[in-house]
């Protein structure tokens, strides 16, 4: 490894092999051959005098890239396609002269593009689906033990902790919703020449409209797409980007969202993530157990949804048919922001595979706040028992305000039953208080909630894509 040298986190840390593989020069450069071959073979099914022997050649040498060649070619000319062409005319002696004919560099650049981005997401949303494969069994095995629900992070009415996991759920799941929408909508930018305007097939097809009409489908059908975009300028418009990274915002979003809930949760000792045997949480403190895989999610979250704006201004910015100022920075926002969300997800799916629940805390902490959430309760029963609904109303108001001085400022436990059966006008003995103290009795349609989610809206997600599931996560560091 060399050490004299910036490496990217992302590759060294963060992203997985497969999706450090999709953005390699191997797979940008082959998929330039495959499309040189693809438009070759279209023109030679089309009329022109190409022969089978030259698109034999052009598959033989497809994969065995000659790169020292491409790379001392670039020095001479400076430009990084026709480096490649002449790299491929090389290997391939036969077949030089028709390699690129009537296309312009953004046909191998932009198509190339485009594919790579089509497999990034479909990385993606392999991974975002066993994400939530992994959180329906967390759900389904919590969808009916009690917990402290917050609001403003003050405590309020109980719910499930696998209900909470359900909030979690749907936000992935809007995700994967988009993500299909944009993945099922990308189209390939076809051959459409330096302007978009398929000039130099006029020239070469004789200015036939019909022959020309079929040049894109025929593309597209042998790269694996339905279609290429009907209109262009030189590069298919760059607002395709912008939909792709708001798509990784989005999850980016989803992630930090629930790795924000699990750091807060294991501040209260009522969750934890996954902390292996070995790992050390504090170099001075020894005893810390410090939520880092959660930390880690939301700091590559951050730059997730930052990167988005990238293509946002590039596609605002670029001018007419094309300017060359989005080059640069789409090497860089585009792979980085899915080499990053792979990370996410990954880490997602470890934790939640991983996460460790504390019911006793949880129990005692719902336990600890449930008295003043029955107050309503206690008061109606209190009623029925022959007490004056506002006259009670007063007294339990002035007796949770004592109970809460007891806890804040005296740090004593909360003695609100005791209190209130201490109080002759209530008519109810402490026995029949803490009989209402059943935390079942506040969590309303939660456990319902669940088992409703799970079985409408996630398990046909994960029937539809059984043969995706089953990934687990390796994290490098």
């Amino acid at each position: 490894m060399s050490t004299d040298n910036y490496t990217s986190p992302l590759s060294e840390r963060y992203a997985s092999k497969e999706m450090q593989y999709i953005f390699s020069q191997d797979m940008k450069f082959r998929t330039w051959r495959k499309l040189w071959i693809a438009l070759a073979e279209t023109e030679k099914e089309l009329g022109l005098d190409i022969t089978q022997e030259q698109i034999d050649e052009l598959k033989a040498h497809q994969d065995d890239i000659n790169y020292d060649v491409a790379k001392e070619r670039e020095k001479l000319v400076r430009h990084d396609v026709m480096s490649h062409v002449y790299a491929y005319g090389q290997q391939c002696p036969k077949a030089k002269g028709i390699i690129h004919l009537g296309a312009t560099s953004c046909y191998v650049g932009d198509n190339t593009d485009i594919i790579i981005m089509a497999e990034a997401l479909k990385l993606v949303r392999k991974k975002l689906i066993n994400v939530l494969a992994e959180l329906a069994k967390f759900a389904d095995k919590y969808k009916a033990l009690p917990t402290l629900a917050f609001t403003h992070f003050q405590p309020a009415q109980p719910t499930t902790v696998g209900k909470r996991a359900t909030l979690w759920m749907q936000e992935f799941a809007m995700d994967l919703e988009d993500l299909d929408y944009v993945l099922g909508s990308l189209k390939l930018l076809g051959s459409k020449g330096t302007t978009g305007t398929q000039a130099s097939f006029k020239e070469l097809f004789d200015d036939n409209n019909e022959i020309i009409d079929k040049i894109d489908p025929m593309i597209a059908k042998k790269m694996g797409f339905e279609c290429c975009y009907p209109v262009s300028g030189q590069t298919y418009s760059r607002k395709v980007d912008t939909r792709v990274a708001n798509i990784l915002a989005g999850i980016a979003a989803s992630a930090h969202k629930f790795s924000n809930d699990i750091r807060l949760l294991q501040h209260l000792k009522e969750i934890e993530e996954p902390f292996e045997k070995n790992q050390i949480g504090s170099s001075a403190m020894a005893y810390k157990r410090n939520p880092m895989r959660s930390e880690r999610i939301a700091s590559l979250s951050r730059y997730v949804m930052i990167d988005a704006l990238n293509p946002a201004i590039t596609s605002a910015t670029q001018w007419f048919e094309r300017t060359l100022d989005d080059s640069a920075n789409k090497r860089l926002s585009i792979p980085e922001g899915f080499l990053a969300i792979d990370g996410i997800l990954d880490l997602c799916l470890n934790v939640v595979d991983g996460l460790v629940v504390y019911d006793k805390v949880i129990t005692k902490r719902l336990m600890s706040e449930l008295p003043f959430m029955a107050t309503e309760n206690i008061m109606m029963d209190a009623v029925k028992k022959g007490g004056d609904r506002q006259e009670l109303h007063e007294k339990i108001r002035q007796l949770s305000m004592e109970a809460g001085k007891h806890v804040k400022v005296e740090g004593k436990d909360n003695d609100l039953l005791e209190l209130i059966a201490a109080d002759e006008s209530f008519g109810l003995s402490l026995e029949e208080l803490q009989e209402s103290m059943d935390p079942a009795k506040y969590t309303g349609r939660a456990e319902y909630q669940v088992e409703q989610y799970l079985k409408n809206v996630i398990q046909p997600i994960l029937d539809a894509n059984k043969e995706v599931l089953g990934m687990t996560a390796e994290i490098n560091v």
